[in-house]
């Protein structure tokens, strides 16, 4: 069991972050927030997948106009996902300016790096609070280093350079990050905005950067965290980085919420950075939500694709059967089932599966123990196996976690 980092709650429209609540899935959208249809749909689908709180662009008058619209449809068509609006350079001014988009957002994000120059800066930064603190809404200060307060980055390069042992330029950058976070939060906490309002992030896509940063915020700092690794790529290397510098984060006890911020694959969904959120918790153990299938990679001999189809069929009836087994058997997205290839492996891995199947290898005899809850339970001899170990899966199911 990972023990959590102890921080305040934070409420985003009815979704807690932080204290003794559940880590918190979020994405993003990246249709233009002024296209309704098109917007109003991505949100559902992030929504449907398993995003609790999804963020969208609000960078321009139009998209500002357009997000109480937004809110409203979807209320309409029952989805009560959180909003969050992403605010960069002229949030100020688009907030100030059309008020039913700032009481539409349930939360406002605020990139201190970016809210404009000198003295202006400061001013901008406090109209957001302003206007937060007008409509009883929480912020997000994120500091990415693509954006970093240029200002507050070249006096603590100068401060360094006089040092006796200075750090790396990588050093200072994280340095500056930690800097700019807690400072833009004392800063929000003096214009009036209570510490449960405050989210904090520190977004870099070096990973060993990441962890550095994190681990200082979570020891300096009793805000919830928002972890994410910034602009991680696509394909395998946006996976992997992300569940890399998720999972060593989250296996530390730190973060509150999570965002998979990956590159989609041309042609693949939007809702793939939420899916990949939800299984790094999932492998963590910090949360459940769907049942899981443990299958082996096949070797010689595993000769036939024989496991491999049988894994993929159950994978895809589970994902199918999730909404419903949510409903009627509260605990089943605990389940572990295993779908095995030989006879090395197979029947103890089975054994450690609540429910689990040894499929035959190449040579061996042609029949396909089953194994529930540490136990030999039958042996299935049909052709038709899918079937068959799907309606054992059901009953098991049923026995169990039936209300």
């Amino acid at each position: 069991m990972i023990e959590r980092r102890k921080t305040r709650t934070v409420l985003v429209g009815g979704v807690p972050i932080g204290g003794d609540n559940p880590v918190v899935v979020q994405s993003m959208t990246n249709t233009s927030t002024a296209d309704l249809d098109a917007t109003v749909q991505q949100i559902i689908e992030l929504a449907e997948a398993g995003s609790e709180i999804v963020r969208l662009t609000v960078n321009n008058e139009s998209a500002a106009e357009k997000v109480p619209e937004i809110a409203k449809t979807l209320a309409g068509r029952g989805m009560k996902v959180p909003l969050a609006g992403d605010f960069h350079f002229n949030g100020h001014l688009l907030l100030d300016r059309y008020p039913e988009c700032a009481s539409a957002l349930d939360k406002y994000r605020i990139n201190p790096g970016n809210v404009g120059m000198g003295k202006r800066k400061d001013e901008n930064f406090s109209s957001i609070i302003r206007i937060a603190l007008e409509n009883d809404k929480p912020v997000r200060i994120g500091v990415n280093w693509g954006s970093l307060d240029k200002r507050l980055l070249a006096d603590l390069m100068e401060k360094n350079a006089l040092k006796s042992s200075p750090l790396s330029s990588s050093g200072v950058i994280e340095q500056a990050m930690v800097t700019s976070a807690l400072t833009s939060a004392e800063a929000a906490e003096r214009e009036g905005l209570s510490p449960d309002r405050i989210v904090l992030s520190a977004k870099v896509s070096d990973i060993p950067s990441l962890v550095s940063i994190y681990r200082s915020l979570s020891r300096e700092c009793d805000y919830p965290l928002h972890l994410g690794l910034t602009e991680a790529g696509i394909g395998t290397k946006g996976v992997v980085a992300s569940s890399a510098a998720l999972s060593v984060l989250l296996s530390e006890g730190i973060g509150d919420t999570v965002r998979v911020s990956i590159t989609p694959e041309p042609g693949q969904p939007r809702t793939e950075e939420v899916m990949i959120a939800r299984q790094v918790l999932q492998s963590l153990g910090i949360r459940h939500f769907i049942p899981q299938v443990t299958s082996c990679p096949g070797c010689g001999r595993t000769n036939s694709n024989l496991f491999q189809v049988l894994a993929s069929e159950i994978q895809d009836y589970l994902d199918q059967a999730r909404s419903e087994w949510a409903e009627k058997y509260p605990g089943a997205e605990r389940l572990k089932i295993a779908v095995m290839g030989c006879v090395v492996n197979g029947p103890g891995e089975s054994k450690h599966a609540d429910i689990g199947i040894s499929l035959p290898g190449d040579g061996e005899e042609p029949k396909a123990p089953v194994f529930i809850d540490g136990k030999h339970y039958t042996t299935l001899k049909n052709t038709d196996l899918s079937a068959s170990f799907i309606a054992l899966i059901n009953k098991y199911v049923e026995d169990r976690f039936s209300s």
